[in-house]
């Protein structure tokens, strides 16, 4: 993926944060996930990519056209 493209991707949070890695907790928060169910739209860059990755088990991702 290139980081200008400018694609942006829907994050939803599908498991909660309750009893997870203070990390992972963190990751969550700097993608703008707050509860359960809540879902933010980022930009595709590696760095989000990375954030999603590491919390890969907790949230469900969709790329917008």
């Amino acid at each position: 993926m290139n980081a200008g493209s400018g694609k942006k991707l829907k994050v939803t949070l599908v498991r909660s944060l309750n009893g997870r890695l203070v990390a992972h907790k963190a990751c969550a928060s700097g993608l703008g996930l707050r509860g359960m169910h809540s879902s933010a739209i980022v930009e595709d860059t590696p760095c989000t990519r990375g954030m999603i990755n590491k919390i890969s088990y907790m949230v469900k991702c969709e790329e917008l056209a």
